[in-house]
């Protein structure tokens, strides 16, 4: 079934609408652009370290999976897409989350396993989901996600509307055989995906030279004649200008792309990851060198933004995390009765 298939008059008004729609929107100027990826990256970096200090006090079990480095790749990639668009990603997803506008005090009393959380509390760290804001979920299995991504890109085909499915995985899991298969299915029926490798450099303790033949993740799809980038993950710019790229081939119906985000994690793996395969002048090279947010801060400053500006969101950012992180450990668990709940869905 081509993407072009012939929709309902319904459906087609549809689309129409939101064409015109996209159309009409107005692009923010460069420095509005900026000054809200440098807000939406630092409210992600301050929740990712307020969520490692909870757990370090023991109020989140289970695995936590902190995404503190890699802000830019959600970030810019968010500011490519519109209402409709549809984001999955895999188990280090609160950036995600935050990015597609999901509230810090959901995630983070999902995060505490409370009732206030998007999973009533029962889903934890990986396992949150937002239908109204596009966000379907963090998922646990590594690269399951992707054959998910592509079925979300696949129901955009059918109803033959202009939404994009992002599918985010890491570079470990960039040679599951899943995933390959996702990409020939995407490619043979022009489905609008666009494949993020979110390339941090490690797996769960091994590097990506030891783990994959390839060199250039980005031609990963090329047998199926996928086109693809590699893009620095740690500029916001960059990941912004390849996304708008990717995302236009994508509703244009020239079937899916492939970016492979060269981006870098300075934490463990998991919470419970020492990280004793890299060095820390390797952590501390890249902090200080490549910081995504650090760089974007001296760019704006150097672009005439007052330092004052960037004083009140910083405050504001404070605010919202202490505030999510305040309504989580209020926020009652769940009654034993949710025990029974969202078992089985009747359509």
């Amino acid at each position: 079934m081509a993407r072009s298939a012939k929709a309902s008059p319904t459906a087609t008004s549809d689309t129409a609408t939101r064409r015109r729609g996209r159309a009409a929107e107005k692009a923010p100027t460069d420095s509005a652009l900026l000054i809200r990826a440098y807000r939406d990256m630092l409210l992600i970096r301050r929740f990712e370290e307020k969520a490692g200090q909870l757990y370090g006090m023991g109020l989140i079990g289970g695995f936590c999976h902190l995404y503190i480095g890699q802000e830019a790749v959600v970030v810019g990639m968010q500011m490519c897409l519109t209402e409709g668009d549809q984001v999955i990603t895999s188990y280090r997803d609160h950036g995600h989350m935050l990015a597609t506008g999901m509230e810090a005090r959901g995630v983070m009393a999902e995060l505490t396993g409370r009732i206030g959380g998007y999973s009533k509390g029962k889903g934890g760290s990986m396992h949150m989901f937002s239908r109204e804001k596009g966000f379907f979920g963090g998922h646990g299995i590594v690269g399951a996600q992707v054959s998910l991504g592509t079925g979300l890109a696949f129901s955009n085909m059918y109803r033959s509307n202009e939404n994009v499915a992002i599918t985010y995985f890491g570079e470990g899991a960039s040679n599951q055989g899943q995933v390959f298969e996702s990409m020939n299915l995407a490619a043979l029926m022009k489905l609008p995906c666009v494949y993020v490798i979110e390339n941090n450099r490690y797996g769960m303790g091994t590097s990506v030279e030891r783990a994959s033949a390839s060199r250039d993740l980005s031609k990963n799809g090329a047998p199926w004649g996928i086109p693809g980038e590699q893009v620095d993950g740690m500029s916001v710019q960059a990941v912004h200008e390849a996304g708008s790229r990717a995302v236009a081939h994508c509703r244009a119906g020239n079937g899916p792309y492939l970016l492979e985000m060269k981006t870098y994690r300075y934490r463990g793996h998991s919470m419970s990851d020492p990280a004793k395969y890299r060095t820390r002048e390797e952590v501390q090279k890249m902090r200080e060198q490549h910081d995504c947010i650090e760089t974007l801060r001296t760019l704006l400053l150097a672009g005439g933004t007052a330092e004052a500006e960037l004083k009140t969101i910083d405050d504001e950012v404070k605010g919202i995390v202490a505030e999510a992180a305040d309504f989580a450990q209020k926020s009652p668990e769940p009654p034993e009765s949710e025990l029974w709940t969202d078992i089985l869905v009747e359509a």
